[in-house]
């Protein structure tokens, strides 16, 4: 808390600048000009479909040698992971709390 009775903010850095892009482009980009907007038309098992397919991408890229290729791969799966966080209602601090409740 602040001495101001308010609540601290958890803040992730990049990661919750891109959550709020995220956000922002859920509720206000058109679905034809903005591919998240068109992902949250979609609905929740297109997200989790993309989610899928982009953990089986990163599973085939660490079993490589190319690491610029496993870190694009990697990126491509936290960033739908994200959007599948917000279709459920739900952001990283969530996932914080919970990983920080099982380090106790």
């Amino acid at each position: 808390d602040t001495c101001w009775n308010e609540r601290n903010k958890q803040y992730f850095g990049f990661l919750s600048e891109l959550e709020n892009v995220i956000k922002s482009r859920r509720v206000n980009a058109d679905s034809e000009e903005s591919y998240v907007a068109s992902l949250f038309e979609k609905g929740i098992n297109k997200i989790a479909q993309k989610v899928g397919e982009e953990a089986v991408e990163t599973i085939i890229e660490a079993k490589d040698d190319n690491d610029d290729l496993f870190l694009n791969e990697s990126a491509d799966l936290l960033f739908h992971y994200l959007i599948l966080l917000q279709a459920k209602g739900f952001s990283l601090k969530d996932i914080a709390k919970v990983l920080e409740s099982r380090h106790k």
